[in-house]
């Protein structure tokens, strides 16, 4: 049975006032002729209020930012003009209570007999979904972001086990070295800054590294740099990392080795080398946790244990305002002073089985023997390079020798201070070159391994002294 017209009004009435979306009807000048229930509900405006009005003034007379909306750029409008139907939604429409939400509207042109009489216009609130679009983006971008840091972080390590030692274990059984090892226990399991010092070559790497190692953020990462390495501008990216376009050559955003070491340890080996820009912003991460990638006006907080090395006379630089006094005190919290070589020559005879196993293995070379002359030129020797020298000096002679070493001509130069700053008696001196002797040889006496053929001394001479001295 077919409807009358009546009917049929009355039946599209109702589907326009059970929609969700809001829906005005507009004549063929933009005035309203209808409104239904769900755009007053989100506008605030009654049909009463609104029939035969311009809604343009109504809900759609400025942009977000409370800027005009000129009625001839409403596209609504230029569909009541050109019969083009339109579609925004970037655009907000305005309540009656001075709010505005972002809207997504279209607006289609009702045509007669070929003329336009009028318009519809549908519309709904997308303040939700706008909002969810953007927590999306926000967890999208810091999703990159923490990917950008673990590859970041790969990178570092695939780095580091391609350079990994052996074995980073402290050698030595001198008192200057029990001293370290006592000091590196107190300070490790504490948050504190740790600045350690002494000559190059002395291994404050290896003292970093130990002190990583029982600290609390042991299963975290080590991140090292080498501040004396970089130039500063390079430097400064190094440790706190830049954004693209910071600097010519900074094509992507980059993590720095703060961000890297989050929860874990900083080693900055050659601290004293850094800039006074460079110095600022650590002063500013020691102090407060936070930093600021290179051309990036946001802080990021970080946790990080700074641990800082340096050959340098640090308190002569703070007093000559090479070194800024504040930061000298936040890293010296606790200080930690490796000895050089020349003063543990008692530790020189481990320190050559050590590294002589694991340059030959290295050098796929079988374990070269080594004379008491060589030990003793090797003993008395000044080492001004520190340990790093005596690695270099074997792995010199192990490369030219077969199954010897052949060493090169080091003079014996026991420095005149040394001796005078610590005098020892005659028979304290012997009994340290025993107890050398013995360590190298491992507590063997006799034989051709032995202490006594290493002395060149009968095992019998070597047993009577050794009871006059008190060794066992």
């Amino acid at each position: 049975m077919a409807l009358s017209p009546q009917q049929l009004t009355h039946r599209y009435q109702r589907i326009l006032e059970s929609m969700s979306e809001g829906v005005y009807g507009l004549d063929a000048n933009g005035h309203a002729t209808f409104v239904n229930p769900a755009a007053e509900r989100l506008t605030g405006w009654s049909q009463e209020e609104i029939q035969g009005q311009s809604i343009h003034q109504f809900h759609h007379h400025s942009h977000a930012d409370g800027s005009h909306y000129p009625h001839e750029d409403c596209p609504i409008y230029q569909t009541l003009i050109t019969g083009d139907s339109a579609h925004r939604d970037n655009e907000v429409f305005w309540r009656k209570d001075g709010n505005c939400f972002a809207v997504e509207y279209s607006s289609t042109a009702i045509i007669e007999d070929g003329e336009i009489t009028g318009a519809v216009v549908v519309f709904k609130d997308i303040t939700e979904r706008l909002q969810q679009q953007r927590s999306l983006q926000a967890a999208l971008q810091q999703v990159q972001q923490l990917k950008q840091h673990l590859q970041s972080e790969n990178r570092y390590l695939q780095e580091e086990l391609q350079q990994q030692k052996t074995s980073t274990e402290l050698l030595g059984q001198s008192e200057p070295m029990h001293q370290l090892e006592e000091a590196i226990r107190q300070v490790a399991p504490t948050p504190s800054c740790v600045l350690i010092q002494g000559e190059s070559g002395t291994g404050k790497e290896l003292v970093a590294e130990a002190v990583h190692r029982l600290s609390q953020r042991s299963q975290r990462t080590l991140v090292k740099v080498n501040c004396g390495a970089l130039s500063d501008t390079l430097l400064e990216s190094e440790l706190f990392g830049h954004e693209r376009g910071a600097f010519t050559g900074a094509h992507q955003r980059r993590a720095g080795r703060f961000e890297q070491a989050d929860g874990g340890t900083l080693f900055l080996d050659e601290v004293g080398e850094l800039s006074a820009a460079a110095q600022v912003k650590l002063l500013r991460v020691l102090q407060n946790g936070e930093l600021q990638r290179l051309g990036s006006e946001s802080t990021l907080k970080v946790d990080v244990r700074v641990i800082a090395a340096t050959h340098r006379d640090l308190t002569a630089m703070v007093r000559d305002g090479l070194f800024r006094a504040d930061l000298y005190f936040r890293l010296n919290v606790f200080p930690l002073q490796v000895a050089p070589l020349r003063e543990r020559r008692s530790d020189i005879p481990l320190l050559i089985q050590h590294y002589l196993q694991r340059l030959a293995r290295r050098l796929n070379k079988p374990m070269p023997t080594l004379t008491p002359a060589q030990l003793r030129q090797l003993m008395h020797y000044h080492w001004p390079g520190n340990v790093r020298e005596l690695v270099n000096v074997l792995e010199h002679a192990l490369i030219l020798g077969q199954h010897e070493l052949r060493l090169p001509a080091l003079s014996s130069d026991i420095s005149p201070e040394q001796t005078s700053a610590r005098p020892l008696s005659m028979m304290d001196a012997e009994r340290r070159h025993i107890l050398h002797a013995l360590d190298y040889c491992q507590g063997v006496v006799g034989g051709k391994q032995g202490a006594a053929a290493l002395l060149e001394l009968p095992e019998s001479t070597l047993r009577s002294r050794m009871k006059k001295l008190g060794i066992r």
